[in-house]
């Protein structure tokens, strides 16, 4: 890497993108990323190029994700009534159709879904997520998992079973 800063200008949107993905949030989502490209800048002498960067900064991405979402679990834990919910998603973009009630239904309904998603285990959220929101590649999500791709088919099928059951409750 010559360059940071083009570095960082390539690559922050996938990470931000994943970031807001999994926390909902677009400030959390600008911290996280902040938090990725320190941890990738500090460890850029160690990576291995056995894959490509970007599975590599992914993976990185999707474990700041999971360490902020469960640092938030306990400090929701401890201080229950802190007002701030992981399942906002108050930056998700709307079509232009400014109707008031499509548009609260609409976002009600993204919020459900990503609270369920927000409740599945970690293994499943990432693969929903990888797969169906940031439209990667079963074999780029096999990458980034570190497993293989019929490993991701089948994590696949079993977290739509359980994403359904949760949107069904």
């Amino acid at each position: 890497m010559s360059d940071p800063k083009s570095f960082y200008d390539k690559h922050k949107t996938l990470v931000y993108n994943l970031a807001l993905n999994y926390c909902g949030n677009k400030e959390y989502a600008e911290e996280i990323t902040q938090d990725v490209f320190l941890a990738v800048f500090k460890k850029m002498s160690i990576f291995r190029h056995e894959s490509k960067i970007e599975t590599w900064i992914y993976r990185i991405a999707i474990n700041k994700s999971l360490d902020y979402l469960k640092a938030k679990k306990r400090f929701k834990r401890n201080f229950i009534n802190d007002g701030i919910s992981i399942d906002q998603v108050s930056q998700t973009k709307f079509s232009d159709f400014n109707h008031p009630g499509v548009l609260l239904e609409s976002k009600e309904k993204i919020q459900e879904i990503y609270s369920c998603i927000n409740r599945l285990p970690e293994d499943y959220r990432a693969v929903i997520i990888l797969l169906k929101i940031e439209n990667r590649t079963y074999k780029e999500v096999s990458e980034i998992m570190k497993i293989s791709i019929k490993a991701v088919e089948s994590l696949f099928n079993r977290a739509k079973k359980k994403l359904d059951a949760l949107i069904k409750k």
